[in-house]
Order: C-alpha cells, then sequence, then structure tokens
C-alpha cells in the first residue's frame, strides 16, 4: 500500500482550479425552499428537525441572543451535512481543513465576544478576575484568562478537524487492510469487514454529533455573553 494516506484530504481541483467553493456550496442544495402549500414528506421532515434542534437550542437564550437562531441553525446544518457527505467514497470533507474550521469558528466566537464587551461590559471584564483573589494572583489569573479565552476558537476548531479527520484515516487503513487480506485469508478479511461497517456506522454518528457540538459551543459563547 503505497498510497499516501492524506491523499483524501488534499483540496480538488478541476483542470487546476480548486473546486471547494462548489463542494461548500453543494449541501444547500439538500435544503430547498418549499414553494407549495402542502410540502412533499422530506421536506416536511427537514422542517420538524430544524425546529426540533432550533426549539432546544434557544431555551437558554435571551431575546437578544435568539437573534442569532438562523445563523445557529444553518451553521449545524452546513456542518452536519458536509461531515456527511465526505463519507461517501471518492469525496472531500471540507470539514477536515483547520483553516476552514478556524475561519467558522473565529468570526462567530469574536462575534459573541464583542457583543458581550457591548451589552454587558461589566460581567465581560469580571470574567478575567474570579471574585476574593488574592491581591498576588490578580496578574496571574488575569493573563490566564485572557489566554483561555483566545484559545476558545482554536479549540473549537481543533476539536472539528482532529474527529473527522481521526475517523477518515481508521476508515482508510482498515478499507485497505480489508482488501489485501481477502487475498491472503477470506475469514479475516470479513473480520474486517465488519469491523470497517460498524466503524462506519459510528462515523455517522460522530459527523452529527461534532456538528452538534460545535454549534451548542457556539450557543454556550453567546449565552455567556447576552
Amino acid at each position: 500500500m503505497n498510497e499516501n494516506l492524506f491523499a483524501s484530504f488534499m483540496t480538488p481541483s478541476l483542470m487546476g482550479l480548486p473546486i471547494v467553493v462548489l463542494i461548500i456550496m453543494f449541501p444547500t442544495i439538500l435544503f430547498p425552499s418549499p414553494k407549495r402549500l402542502i410540502n412533499n414528506r422530506t421536506i416536511t421532515v427537514q422542517q420538524w428537525v430544524i425546529k426540533l434542534i432550533l426549539k432546544q437550542m434557544m431555551l437558554i437564550h435571551s431575546p437578544k441572543g435568539r437573534t442569532w437562531s438562523l445563523m445557529l441553525i444553518t451553521l449545524i446544518l452546513f456542518i452536519g451535512t458536509t461531515n456527511l457527505l465526505g463519507l461517501l467514497p471518492h469525496s472531500f470533507t471540507p470539514t477536515t481543513q483547520l483553516s476552514m474550521n478556524l475561519a467558522m469558528a473565529i468570526p462567530l466566537w469574536a462575534g459573541a465576544v464583542l457583543l458581550g464587551f457591548r451589552h454587558k461590559t461589566k460581567a465581560s471584564l469580571a470574567h478575567f478576575l474570579p471574585q476574593g483573589t488574592p491581591i498576588i494572583l490578580i496578574p496571574m489569573l488575569v493573563v490566564i484568562e485572557t489566554i483561555s479565552l483566545f484559545i476558545q476558537p482554536m479549540a473549537l476548531a481543533v476539536r472539528l478537524t482532529a474527529n473527522i479527520t481521526a475517523g477518515h484515516l481508521l476508515m482508510h487503513l482498515i478499507g485497505g487492510a480489508t482488501s489485501a487480506l481477502f487475498s491472503i485469508s477470506p475469514p479475516a478479511a470479513l473480520t474486517t469487514l465488519m469491523i470497517l461497517l460498524l466503524l462506519t456506522v459510528l462515523e455517522f454518528a460522530v459527523a452529527l454529533i461534532q456538528a452538534y457540538v460545535f454549534t451548542l459551543l457556539v450557543s454556550l459563547y453567546l449565552h455567556d455573553n447576552t
């Protein structure tokens, strides 16, 4: 097996031009806008799932935080569908790119933090210095809390990238081992094939869970600042 393990994570191109923008826009086709008075079953189920997720996510938010509902539901749908489409053979998963995940995490985190400094200035500044802190520890705690604040978007992006990339690499390795074992030991190949099928089911769950975790953490950052 001389194939590069990371070849599937390279940005695809067509005639020398990157087509990652087209891949990113593709999930929007899966959620068409309803144009009929009575929708078909697919759109009805989609709308029911969207309303259920939105209702759960907005329970903890104030009226000001609920203005982000469209942004948050768009985010979870985009990440979830992108992760699922990346499980298809010979496909590209944009969420395995740290640069793209940072491009999603940093603006959302910055927007929530700036919103907090604008509307809850005292409460936002109070997070840098817990009540009852000894005077000697004040400078060190301010530095630590500042670093932890700026690490939040990096943690968001790295978590999503690492989980999706690890799952894809594991599936690639087990799939390569299965194809190699078919000519050597069919019983062992069937065993690895069963493991691969179970791992594929697990990856479907991970794809959806990671989309929910990413959006939930952004929602919690927003809740802390509104």
